[in-house]
């Protein structure tokens, strides 16, 4: 997928995720600059949408979707293991 996701697909991920959900978010400068907590994400998949619909930049990328299970392709050696 190119584009970032809308709303309904983060919410479809979140559900997917095998890594722990708050990974999803960049904690990068963009992040600091906006005090964010990172505190406020951990086990909570509704705040990780809610953030990340607003701020598409702070997806964290690639995100890997096989099936019923996504992880996040970091480091890129996960990404093989994840789809054997």
């Amino acid at each position: 997928m190119k584009e970032p996701p809308d709303r309904a697909a983060l919410e479809k991920l979140v559900k997917k995720m095998v890594d722990p959900v708050e990974d999803m978010v960049r904690k990068d400068s963009k992040f600091k600059k906006m005090e964010l907590n990172p505190d406020d994400y951990v086990d909570n998949p509704d705040a990780v949408v809610d953030l990340l619909s607003e701020n598409k930049a702070l997806l964290q990328r690639p995100i890997v979707v096989k099936g019923n299970k996504a992880i996040i392709g970091r480091p890129k050696d996960k990404i093989a293991e994840f789809l054997s």
